[in-house]
């Protein structure tokens, strides 16, 4: 009961204190400053006073709201964090100089709260657990499994290089996706003001003429008469159908599966989708028995991790077959999504005992084929974008130009 009480006690301390910046003169009469974290201006003021610091100023710290965390935030701490473990730094030391010099207020705060759980005594992977929006399950039970066999910095390591890996897969097949994607929204912003602005312009010039339109002009004109008269309607069914969409994808297990199974059959795009998928299939697999989780365990982080539906199911059928004693090879090879030379190099991995090494392999060839594969969608997608544009703006703009061509030709 009594270290219950204590326990409470500290959790309550720690969840109060701040950070002081203070001034003062030491006992020469030299201007000094600095910070501390305490409970309290008094506090800060007591503390400095048995340090023989007469203290002229202290004013708390306030922390700006800032911005959303993200991923690159996480990846870029754990990176600080190993590296200074590794360097011998105590820590709870470590965690204040990262908050220190946290860019994003927001994360130091959340740092903030996970640095006073473990000096409360909570293990840190039981702090990041606390926080499961920013710290994953993979996350977590690599932290574990280091404050278990006692590596915690090399685990932080790997994990730091994972996440670092997992980053550059996802910004390249963004920066794949990105440029495709805004010339497509370019596009329809030109369309639209060609539909409700310009050819409204050509169609009261055209009815002066008093002559027979060709088709082609009287389709677009059609279609023009449609967009001005119902476009609150179209422009509010597109906005639904993407707000339906992606509300769909967030809540429906069904509409995810679909969705995901969709975009591995794109042309082009879905090969670099399923590589990128494989890479992160592999590369979190590989993290974790090198980490010494248990094949069972890990790979229920894995199938999350992958990024794809399709995976994650497949991952959960993967996990149930190997739990009743099937070899991982052969319940990959009855999930039916990895390629041959993925199953056979998982076969040579069990083998030889090998699994985490070769796994390595495996995922280090389908970053390589990301790589190239982006390199030459992005060659390709600029010819296929050109004709596009080609087709679709230019046959706007033939169109509403044939009758003023068929006059010339009568004149």
């Amino acid at each position: 009961m009594a270290t219950a009480t204590r326990t409470a006690q500290r959790t309550a301390k720690a969840k109060e204190e701040a950070l002081y910046d203070w001034e003062g003169k030491d006992k020469k009469g030299k201007i000094i400053r600095g910070e501390m974290r305490a409970g309290g201006e008094a506090v800060v003021q007591a503390t400095l006073r048995r340090q023989g610091v007469m203290v002229s100023k202290i004013k708390k710290r306030k922390l700006a709201r800032g911005k959303r965390i993200t991923q690159k935030d996480i990846t870029l701490f754990t990176r600080q964090l190993a590296t200074m473990m590794k360097s011998g730094v105590p820590l709870l030391q470590a965690f204040d100089i990262t908050i220190k010099g946290a860019s994003n207020p927001s994360l130091g705060r959340l740092l903030n709260d996970v640095r006073n759980d473990v000096e409360t005594g909570s293990n840190l992977s039981q702090a990041f657990r606390k926080h499961p929006v920013h710290f994953d399950q993979l996350f977590c039970n690599l932290v574990a499994a280091g404050e278990q066999a006692g590596i915690l910095d090399t685990l932080l390591d790997r994990l730091a290089t994972y996440k670092e890996k997992m980053l550059a897969i996802k910004s390249k097949i963004k920066s794949a996706l990105f440029y495709p994607a805004s010339v497509i929204v370019v596009a329809g912003i030109v369309i639209s003001v060609m539909m409700l602005f310009v050819i409204p312009e050509f169609k009261n010039v055209f009815t002066s003429f008093g002559a027979d339109l060709p088709g082609p002009t009287l389709v677009v004109i059609a279609m023009s008469d449609f967009m001005v008269a119902n476009w609150y309607i179209v422009f509010g069914a597109i906005g639904a159908a993407v707000v339906a969409l992606s509300m769909a994808y967030k809540r429906s297990e069904k509409a995810q599966n679909t969705m995901d199974k969709l975009i591995l059959q794109f042309p082009v795009i879905g090969d670099v989708v399923r590589k990128a998928t494989i890479a992160r299939w592999t590369r979190t697999l590989s993290t974790m028995f090198m980490a010494g989780v248990p094949l069972v365990e890990a790979l229920d982080s894995v199938g999350g991790a992958s990024g794809n539906h399709v995976y994650r199911q497949a991952t959960k059928q993967i996990q149930a077959d190997v739990s009743t004693g099937t070899s991982l090879t052969i319940a990959m090879q009855g999930a039916k999504v990895f390629p041959t030379m993925v199953v056979q190099m998982v076969s040579i991995g069990e083998e030889s005992g090998q699994l985490d090494g070769m796994l390595s392999k495996v995922a280090d060839f389908f970053e390589q084929e990301v790589d190239d594969a982006v390199a030459g969608l992005s060659q390709l997608l600029e010819p296929m974008i050109m004709v596009f544009l080609g087709v679709v703006i230019g046959g706007l703009i033939v169109a509403m130009y044939l009758p003023i061509f068929k006059i010339g030709q009568v004149v």
